[in-house]
């Protein structure tokens, strides 16, 4: 990526709407460039797709937490069964596979303690393959919605 792949992607995760016109505009190249470099980030994956911000507590989700589990028998078709499962659940916002102590890690996001409680227990302690869960509560959240490259 060169100075100007760096600054278009900077700029559309400051603003993913704006226009390719008004794109081009701030960084001084014409229209056809800015859309062909646009174009070419999105075909090598380095811009994988344009999402709004959502507020969960609009969404009736102001309780969010992460929770860590551990699973056995370590095997990819356990880890792979868990994942899918977790990933389907409507409370869950992210699922991380991880190395370490604990095998994921689950960002879920509710409407109450009572419903972060009720899919703890009825749901996530009735799997099997599930042998300890903890759970942290997340107060606040500071996200860096703007990336750069980091440098070798």
């Amino acid at each position: 990526m060169d100075e100007l792949d760096t600054e278009i992607v900077r700029l559309l995760q400051s603003d993913a709407r704006q226009s390719n016109r008004e794109l081009a505009r701030a960084l001084g190249v014409a229209p056809s460039t800015c859309l062909e470099r646009v174009r070419a980030l999105t075909r090598r994956g380095v811009i994988r797709g344009y999402h709004a911000d959502i507020d969960h507590a609009a969404l009736n989700r102001g309780v969010q937490a992460m929770v860590s589990v551990q699973v056995r028998p370590l095997s990819r078709q356990v880890i792979d069964a868990f994942k899918d499962f977790a990933g389907r659940q409507p409370e869950v916002l992210s699922v991380f596979v991880l190395a370490g102590g604990d095998d994921f890690l689950l960002h879920v996001a509710v409407q109450d303690l009572d419903r972060l409680h009720a899919f703890l227990v009825d749901r996530l302690s009735k799997r099997r393959e599930i042998v300890g869960f903890r759970t942290a509560t997340i107060f606040q959240q500071v996200r860096n919605t703007v990336l750069s490259r980091l440098e070798d």
